[in-house]
């Protein structure tokens, strides 16, 4: 994704609701898995392709609340740390522990990063240090002292590896040397949010002047705090001197509470933030401009974390939840809603002879199973197949049908759902052409249940976006199914839909409405 001056659209396209106490951490790693930590002591790992949960899950190890949870640059390690006062390093793949590290102090860990070089990884703790960990020896490497009386709750590698920025709950900055040995600060500086910091990370674009031992060389750091602010820094070290300075650049503000975490994208372009005001903000990196802001938890949101493409947001809160949220621009809105795992592609691979798209109903079993394997869920292509599931059938789909076919996974079940409303409801949509109903509105822009201009959009349990009087007149009848998937809704929270309600009302104003 590109940088870009307009908003986003945010939609919640999955909802996790397994952990059974605050989640406390979400992180992506590069390859798209999902990590969740709670304070019920466990650490879960999900594919985000169907959400559906790992077989290495959940990583059980600690003994108490899990503060985080963080990849290794090619994501084959996970690192978790907790108040038990353990760091531990796991192998993604098997759940099997790689390594457990402890401050001398064993008193509890707050966070911990990864080298990008995926050489070393840093934790902060409440004993006022921060621990520099060998990965390959599995061995301490240097411990820092802060000596200000505070935890340490933050802290951040330079992408070259170089230096460590750590954050305390007293709101100052300090910045450590993690290649030459030097054990006391580089640099500190005070006071940079009231109240504490609460979490830093830097963008992944340095800025080199001179080449070599004396160059001189700046990064972008961001910063979050109890000051209901987002802080940007410039960076510049000079490695000649090993002299360091931190210049507030930027100060992003919106949140209306303490603002418990930040990051970057992974281009730098973007930066989330997560807060006790129950939102999360995307932000553009360079203007500090919001272009978006996610509404859904109903309780303080504690992290949130970019997918690799910075297409997907996670968002982990004290409600227990994990919500995951596509984002989309508005110019993509307005053309065309991204397409969700590559549904409506798919729904369109099936033509006649003529190279016309055929609608779903009249498909053959046989291409049923073709589009089965479409949408990567082809290993239930024989079952289809030999229970005779046409196109007819196919419409008629519902989960415990699923079931009954052998699709057991729950995630499975509502990608082939969601699929089938996607080509039953937009079978000859192109991305070079609006998504518009017969009379010229974009379709997004309809309540699916009365087909009119939504006034008051409400996104349901189902992820789908419908006027308020609508689906909770739907609700109030006591049905408890999606109206659009037919599976039971399990709560009937409904969560306002403010980013469409801006473009619509933008669309009205227009006066193409």
């Amino acid at each position: 994704m590109s940088r870009s001056n307009q908003h986003f659209v945010a939609s919640l396209i999955h909802t996790i609701a397994t952990h059974t106490s605050d989640v406390n951490s979400v992180a992506f790693s590069p390859d798209g898995t999902l990590a969740t930590a709670s304070g019920d002591k466990t650490v879960r790992l999900w594919d985000t392709a169907d959400f559906s949960e790992l077989t290495a899950s959940p990583l059980v190890g600690h003994s108490y609340y899990v503060h985080c949870c963080t990849f290794s640059p090619f994501g084959t390690i996970l690192a978790t740390c907790s108040t038990d006062g353990k760091l531990i390093l796991w192998d993604v793949k098997s759940g099997s522990k790689v390594a457990t590290f402890q401050h001398s102090s064993k008193q509890s860990i707050r966070v911990c990063r990864f080298s990008p070089d995926s050489n070393y990884i840093v934790s902060g703790s409440d004993d006022e240090t921060l621990a520099l960990w060998d990965i390959t020896t599995k061995t301490l490497v240097r411990s820092y002292n802060t000596c200000n009386d505070a935890s340490v709750v933050a802290c951040a590698f330079t992408p070259d590896s170089t230096f460590i920025v750590s954050g305390s709950s007293i709101g100052d900055l300090r910045v450590w040397d993690a290649k030459y040995g030097h054990g006391k600060a580089l640099s500190y500086t005070l006071d940079c949010h009231d109240l504490g910091v609460t979490s830093c990370d830097f963008s992944p674009h340095i800025k080199v002047k001179d080449h070599g031992i004396s160059g001189c060389v700046t990064y972008e750091l961001a910063t979050s705090g109890q000051d209901n602010l987002v802080k940007i820094w410039e960076m510049t070290a000079d490695l000649s001197c090993a002299s360091v300075v931190l210049k507030q650049k930027l100060t992003l503000k919106g949140h209306e509470g303490t603002v418990n975490f930040c990051c970057f994208s992974s281009n730098g372009s973007f930066i989330a933030s997560a807060s006790i005001d129950k939102t999360v903000r995307v932000w553009d990196s360079s203007t500090g401009q919001q272009l978006c802001e996610v509404e859904g938890h109903t309780r303080y949101v504690t992290s949130c974390a970019f997918s690799n493409d910075s297409r997907l947001l996670a968002s982990g809160s004290n409600d227990k939840l994990v919500m995951i949220w596509k984002l989309t621009t508005q110019e993509d809105c307005i053309v065309n809603l991204l397409d969700n795992y590559k549904e409506p592609q798919c729904a369109l691979k099936t033509k006649d002879a003529n190279g016309v798209h055929k609608p779903m109903d009249s498909w053959s079993a046989e291409e049923v199973g073709d589009w089965l394997g479409q949408i990567d869920l082809g290993q239930y292509r024989d079952n289809f197949v030999s229970n005779a599931i046409d196109g007819t059938e196919l419409c008629n789909m519902n989960d415990k049908m699923l079931i009954d076919l052998g699709v057991a996974a729950m995630g499975h079940r509502n990608k082939i759902i969601r699929c089938i409303k996607t080509a039953q409801n937009k079978p000859t949509v192109s991305r070079s052409v609006s998504n518009l109903s017969d009379n010229g509105i974009p379709d997004e822009y309809l309540c699916p249940i009365t087909r009119e201009v939504m006034k008051d959009p409400v996104m349901a349990e189902d992820g789908y976006t419908y006027e308020r009087s609508a689906i909770q007149g739907w609700i109030d009848k006591g049905k408890d199914t999606s109206p659009m998937t037919s599976i039971p809704l399990k709560t009937k929270q409904l969560i306002p839909n403010r980013s469409l309600k801006m473009l619509i009302q933008n669309y009205l104003d227009s006066g193409k409405g």
